[in-house]
């Protein structure tokens, strides 16, 4: 049925269920697993929502965020390894998630994206997440959303 499934992840609670249920689905079908998650580039701008700060500083908050980021696909990759199932953990860079998640999913020959209803993006959010919304409408691989 599947035989390469895309699980983004952006280590949240809701997250994590989704995270679970791709990897049983992934057990059940014998398919892969590819574990993204996509971290934003520190806004530097004041349209960007940033402030001033120094380079320095940046730099410093992005490899943290790099960091957290490897900890939590390296944990999608351990658990998924755990259940019997082949896993790759990637980190992406990218100020556009819905896109990246897409582009990851063509790039990497997945045959379904699973993901979490919505992350912890403003209000606006609150039935579907922005970026979930995205992925839906503009993916051309098969998407699997977990509340």
């Amino acid at each position: 049925m599947y035989q390469r499934i895309l699980i983004a992840t952006d280590g949240s609670a809701l997250s994590k269920k989704a995270v679970s249920s791709g990897i049983a689905l992934a057990a059940i079908t014998a398919a892969q697993i590819v574990a993204i998650k996509v971290i934003p580039h520190y806004p530097v701008s004041y349209s960007d929502g940033g402030v001033a700060v120094c380079e320095q500083d940046v730099a410093k908050t992005e490899k943290q965020w790099a960091e957290a980021a490897q900890t939590v696909v390296d944990g999608v990759k351990a658990e998924a390894e755990a259940s019997g199932v082949k896993a790759k953990a990637v980190i992406i860079e990218s100020d556009f998630i819905a896109e990246a998640i897409i582009a990851a999913a063509k790039n990497h020959n997945c045959d379904l994206i699973v993901m979490a209803s919505h992350g912890r993006r403003g209000i606006k959010h609150l039935l579907l997440g922005g970026e979930t919304q995205h992925v839906l409408t503009h993916s051309h691989v098969p998407v699997l959303v977990l509340k």
